[in-house]
Parts: C-alpha cells; sequence; structure tokens
C-alpha cells in the first residue's frame, strides 16, 4: 500500500510537470525557447506513461490523473506574476527529483550515469543563451518567480509568527487589557521597520557591490585590451566551444562598443547588469507591507475586544493564517497541504504558549 501511495503521488508529479512546461512554452515568444519547453514537457509524458503502466499493474483499472490544483494554481499565478513564476517552482522540482534519485541510486550502490540532473542543467542553460534571447530571458526574470513567492510568505509569516508571541505574551501578563493594543502596535512598526531597512541595505549594497566590480571590469579593457580579449576568448573556450567560434565571440563583443560593459559583465563577472535597475526602495515597500499583513491578523481583535474574548479571536484568526502560510508553502515544496499547514500552526502556536505562559508568571509577580 505505502508503494503503491508512493508511485501515485510520483505519476501526479510527472502529470503536473509536463502539464506546467506546455503552460510555460504557451507563455514563450520565441518560438525556439517555447520548443525546448515543449520537448521537455514531451519527455515528462514519456516519463508520466512509464509510471502508469506500474500503476495499472497492480490497479488495472487506475485512470490517469489531471494536473492537481496546485500545478492549476501555479499556472494561475504564473498568468498574473510572469512565467517565472511557473519556472521558479519546475527548477526547485527538478532538483528535488535529482536529488532523490541520487540518494536512492547511493542507498542501493548503484552508480550514477551523470544523467540524474540533465532537466536541472537544461532549464540553467536557457539563462546562458547569447544574443537577443538572452535580453528576452533578462526582461522575464524581472517579473515575480518562484523566490519572490517564497519571500513574500515568509514575510508574512515572520510578521505574523513574531506579532503573535508578542501580543500573547503581553495578553498574559495583563489578562488582555489596553497594553496588548500598545504592545503589539509597537511591536508591527518596530518590525516592519526594521525589515524594510534590512532588505533596503541588502538591495542597495548588492548594487554598489556590482557597480564596483563593473567599474573594475571597466578599467581593466580600458588599460589592457588585449589581455581581457584573450580572456573572452579562453572563457568561452572552458565552456567547450572550439577556439574558432570562441575568438569570433569575443571579436562581437570587442567590436559593439556599446553593448560591451554589459556583455564583457555577464561572460566574465556572470553578473546581470540589469540587477542594477532593481529598486531599493520598491523591495523595502514591499518588506514593509508583507510584514504589516502578517503582523495585523493576531493585533486586530484587540482593536475591537478585550480581555478572554480577545485572546481566543486572536489565536483562531491566527490559526488559520499559520495553516494558510503553511498551504501557500506547499506550492513551492510540493508536500501535503494538511502536514505542511499542520506544521505551521503547530510551530507558531508553540511559540505563542511559551510566551503567554511567561507573560502569565511575569504578571503574577507584579
Amino acid at each position: 500500500m505505502k508503494a503503491d501511495k508512493k508511485l501515485r503521488a510520483r505519476l501526479q508529479t510527472e502529470v503536473d510537470t509536463a502539464y506546467l512546461y506546455r503552460r510555460v512554452a504557451g507563455m514563450e515568444d520565441d518560438a525556439e525557447i517555447s520548443s525546448i519547453y515543449l520537448e521537455m514537457a514531451r519527455i515528462e509524458e514519456l516519463h508520466k506513461a512509464k509510471v502508469m503502466e506500474k500503476v495499472r499493474a497492480i490497479d488495472k483499472a487506475a485512470a490517469e490523473p489531471e494536473p492537481s490544483l496546485r500545478a492549476r494554481i501555479i499556472s494561475k499565478l504564473g498568468g498574473l506574476f510572469g512565467r517565472n513564476m511557473i519556472l521558479g517552482i519546475l527548477l526547485e522540482a527538478e532538483k528535488s527529483i535529482t536529488n532523490a534519485s541520487l540518494k536512492k541510486k547511493d542507498k542501493s550502490g548503484e552508480k550514477s550515469n551523470g544523467a540524474e540532473d540533465r532537466h536541472v542543467r537544461i532549464l540553467q542553460s536557457l539563462d546562458q543563451l547569447s544574443g537577443e534571447k538572452v535580453r528576452k530571458m533578462e526582461r522575464g526574470h524581472r517579473n515575480v518567480g518562484g523566490n519572490a513567492l517564497r519571500a513574500a510568505v515568509l514575510g508574512a509569516d515572520d510578521g505574523l509568527v513574531s506579532n503573535l508571541s508578542l501580543v500573547m505574551g503581553v495578553a498574559g501578563a495583563t489578562q488582555g487589557g489596553n497594553a496588548v493594543l500598545i504592545a503589539g502596535l509597537a511591536g508591527l512598526l518596530a518590525g516592519a521597520f526594521s525589515m524594510a531597512l534590512g532588505e533596503w541595505i541588502s538591495v542597495k549594497s548588492s548594487q554598489e557591490l556590482l557597480e564596483r566590480q563593473i567599474e573594475i571590469e571597466m578599467e581593466e579593457i580600458e588599460n589592457s585590451p588585449e589581455e581581457e580579449f584573450q580572456e573572452i576568448i579562453l572563457l568561452n573556450r572552458a565552456k567547450g566551444i572550439p577556439e574558432d567560434e570562441a575568438r569570433e565571440i569575443a571579436n562581437k563583443i570587442f567590436s559593439n562598443k556599446d553593448n560591451m560593459q554589459a556583455l564583457l559583465v555577464k561572460e566574465e563577472l556572470g553578473l546581470n547588469p540589469d540587477d542594477l535597475k532593481g529598486s531599493a526602495w520598491e523591495a523595502a515597500i514591499a518588506s514593509f507591507v508583507l510584514f504589516v499583513t502578517g503582523a495585523i491578523i493576531p493585533l486586530a481583535p484587540f482593536i475591537f475586544l478585550k480581555g478572554q474574548q480577545a485572546i481566543i479571536t486572536s489565536v483562531v484568526l491566527s490559526t488559520v493564517a499559520l495553516f494558510s502560510i503553511g498551504a501557500a508553502i506547499t506550492l513551492i515544496t510540493g508536500k501535503p497541504v494538511f502536514k505542511s499547514g499542520m506544521r505551521q500552526v503547530v510551530i507558531g502556536l508553540a511559540a505563542a504558549a511559551v510566551t503567554f505562559t511567561l507573560g502569565r508568571l511575569i504578571g503574577a509577580n507584579l
């Protein structure tokens, strides 16, 4: 029964992955890139067929599953926020499958054939396309991706758990009095400003580091153009490109002065000049809003209620929010919704219970 359950979960994964690859292919304007995603979908469908045979060997009446609710939600989010929303999650899924395959072979003593991470390498290689395709892909990178979804979920979770713990601690000490509202509001603002400032510093310092690296690179080009030319040739040869082609690429880079900086920075430093265009203020505001969104939930009942009624309402609302955040995380991890949601609830409420108990002990001795 356990093997059957794992087999069906694997079948669902193959169905969902093929579905999402086709979705990305339909969102891609470039015909060649789209064809790569379609081929990836076709390969996943071949995997699906093999797994389906194994399932039907156990249950002859088994029907092929439809794309899961999770996959359909990811597809909808991709339509709203861009295909990188889907690609980020697909890449994480492919990495997870690769790691599972390698662990299984290591456990059984089977030798790796080097093909386990092929899909991961294909997805990553799409970012290495040159010319206009790279620029098109880089514009897409400014869309919301899997990492942005993760940041949004974790930002709200941080605000919720930290302020729930603070609110429950003060509520335990004051029996849900007015001090809870004051402390909770102070905690909300302090946490939100701290998150915003941290994000602003992170983005700004990253941009300043990029700018400095670019300045150094351009100084080297001006002072030693021949050495830089040879370095570009060697860099491309190291990627497996024949020497004649590597030299031709270097000639194209150095013949176009307008694009030289961006191309050299990308080739030599592996940096994306478009990262310099990101707004530190936008990142800071987003962090502030996400933290406040989570932090306001446990505090809101104390605006309208007092005492035990406010405490109970706060805990109930926070429990629902914690479960929702845990469920949202499954869009990234692919884990069961109930398990992930309840895990989040247990962790959040455990933290709140500790601070509430401490608050009660402190309040009793005041």
